[in-house]
């Protein structure tokens, strides 16, 4: 059997089934010179008022929501604040009951406002979004008044074509229509697409660009995702597609915008930057500008043509508004609004009408938290009661029994260690010669909080809130692979595409190494420490491993994962977890979070 990633994975799971008041602000800006006749001034005439020269267009933005309708658990529904005394704190942030009611304060007053987004709206959602492929994201992101927003990676997680569904409407190819007698209309906002092509015509297979236009004033958005979307997507969602560089990509549109007579623009870039602190308002233009980020969007920035005037950005799931020099040595804004819907962006972006242009020198931005403080908005109440209580016959039903938070923080996490036994288990009914299995940290997207979510009970796991953090619908695949070849895998999570930012593999039961990080390349992985069960790898022994079908096609850069031999491919990720959890815990003998000790970290 091949281990080929299964087209429309979630599709098929879903089927079978239905026969996280604005905070303190993060200040990053370039609040050098503003003009002094900023806003919308003019003498008044009997009747109207004529523009002035400057006016004030206040962008919103965020990014990487994720289908979060309601509040996210645990760590992903919060966000850590710096104190003046240097302390800091965590705040309750995300939903978009509450998100709704900030971007509608946001907006009072601003007669010249614009919400964009840096992609990945849908994908990797809970219960309440992905059973339904997203159709009750995109119906609130159309509440939510978003004009425009970028594609991100996880838009292709069940391909392009229902990607174009979910943008021009229409119900499911093989769901159908989940409410009777309504249909699903597609977003009322562009999704941009400038850097994706179709293989066969080579054009975008969305709208590149899209332009903004009140009373006069222009601004331009131009939307791409990272180049390296087939890297951390299922081989089949990008299937026909080739995706192009995005700092080519957006030079080219800026130029065509600029001939239509644009000069206003803004990049929507779905890929992002890794700020020196977890905390939102940390100020990452101290000391200079930009020095406190790195990443991939840093090169980006630096390279993007000064034609452009900001970035919004996302992937890192990071908070940060900071300024990063363009080519021309200019600062210019880069944001990004962490993940989840815990905060938004507000850029003030200032119109020169007698150029046409933003004048850079005036552009201010800041992070606001999504509190949960606030009223909630009606509107987005009664959209999460609708699909809530379509999903749950099959959301509230038990699979386990926990005694505490199990946690997905830290490089190995205890709800990685959990999932990895969870896999390695199922692996052994396949094939009793499993070894151990590998689980891929950007496959879980959430932790598994103790404290009930509703009426199942403090300790029960639901199904819903087990689909929250395994969301894909992914298959446990197993594949052989010799001594070498694994520790090759481990080598891969801190070489190659993983160098700059490693992505550390969580590991089942009886495979024990040491992660160096003091060490520079592939050394990171102490070889002599790898042992199965407290024996030495044997580099000619074979050995027969678990992974999800994401890894064993070669994702996130495992290109070794994707030449196993014997490949056997089974049920999906989540029905391995569920059938762990029902084996292993009950409501008096709940499972203990995992201790997370298999991975002894140097730093």
């Amino acid at each position: 059997m091949s281990a080929t990633p299964h087209p429309y994975r979630r599709r098929r799971r879903t089927t079978r089934f239905l026969a996280a008041a604005a905070g303190v602000a993060t200040v990053g800006a370039l609040v050098a010179a503003m003009p002094a006749s900023a806003g919308e001034t003019g003498k008044k005439k009997p009747g109207h008022q004529k523009p002035g020269r400057y006016q004030d267009v206040q962008l919103l933005s965020f990014n990487d929501l994720h289908g979060n309708l309601e509040p996210p658990a645990g760590s992903s529904g919060r966000v850590t604040e710096l104190q003046p005394d240097g302390t800091s704190k965590t705040i309750d942030a995300g939903g978009v009951e509450y998100l709704a009611t900030h971007l509608r304060q946001a907006r009072e007053g601003n007669k010249y406002s614009v919400t964009a987004a840096g992609g990945d709206m849908v994908g990797a959602s809970p219960l309440i979004s992905g059973l339904f492929h997203d159709e009750p994201t995109i119906e609130a992101l159309n509440k939510l008044d978003l004009d425009v927003t970028s594609v991100g990676n996880h838009e292709f997680d069940e391909g392009a074509k229902e990607l174009g569904r979910l943008q021009k409407g229409g119900c499911h190819p093989t769901d159908g229509c989940y409410v009777e007698g309504e249909k699903f209309k597609g977003a009322d906002f562009p999704y941009l697409a400038a850097n994706v092509l179709d293989e066969k015509t080579k054009k975008p297979i969305l709208k590149p660009y899209w332009v903004w236009k009140k009373n006069g004033v222009k601004v331009g958005f131009i939307g791409v995702t990272l180049e390296d979307t087939p890297g951390v997507v299922s081989a089949e969602g990008v299937k026909g597609l080739k995706f192009k560089d995005e700092v080519e990509t957006i030079n080219k549109y800026a130029k065509e915008l600029e001939k239509q007579g644009v000069k206003s623009v803004v990049a929507l870039i779905h890929e992002g930057g890794l700020p020196a602190s977890a905390a939102y308002n940390y100020d990452c233009d101290s000391p200079g500008a930009g020095d406190g980020i790195s990443g991939p969007i840093v090169d980006i920035a630096k390279n993007v043509t000064p034609k452009v005037d900001a970035l919004v950005t996302g992937h890192t799931h990071a908070a940060y508004a900071c300024t990063i020099n363009d080519p021309s040595g200019k600062p210019r804004m880069v944001t990004s609004a962490a993940s989840f819907g815990r905060l938004y962006t507000d850029t003030t972006l200032t119109y020169d009408r007698w150029t046409g242009d933003i004048a850079r020198t005036a552009v201010a931005s800041a992070n606001h938290v999504v509190t949960r403080t606030v009223p909630k908005a009606t509107d987005m109440t009664e959209l999460i009661t609708k699909w809530n209580t379509l999903a749950a016959p099959i959301g509230n039903k038990p699979i386990g029994y926990i005694s505490g938070d199990i946690s997905n923080v830290g490089t190995e996490s205890p709800i990685g260690d959990l999932i990895a036994d969870a896999q390695l288990a199922y692996g052994k009914e396949l094939d009793p010669e499993t070894d151990l299995a590998l689980m891929n940290p950007g496959g879980i997207r959430a932790p598994l909080t103790f404290a009930a979510k509703g009426t199942e009970g403090d300790g029960v796991v639901t199904y819903a809130e087990g689909f929250t953090v395994q969301p894909f619908a992914n298959t446990v695949n197993l594949q052989s692979f010799t001594g070498a070849q694994l520790v090759q895998v481990l080598k891969e999570q801190v070489t190659g595409v993983n160098a700059a930012s490693p992505k550390v593999l969580q590991i089942s039961k009886g495979l024990t190494y040491t992660l160096d990080l003091t060490k520079a390349g592939a050394d990171r992985v102490v070889t002599d420490s790898i042992k199965l069960n407290g024996a030495a790898i044997d580099p000619a022994a074979t050995y027969r491993v678990a992974t999800n079908s994401f890894l064993a096609g070669g994702g996130d850069g495992f290109t070794t994962l994707g030449q196993g031999t014997g490949d056997l491919v089974g049920d999906d990720d989540l029905a391995a977890l569920e059938k762990y959890l029902l084996a292993n815990s009950s409501a008096t003998n709940p499972i203990a979070p995992p201790a997370a000790d298999r991975i002894t970290v140097v730093k």
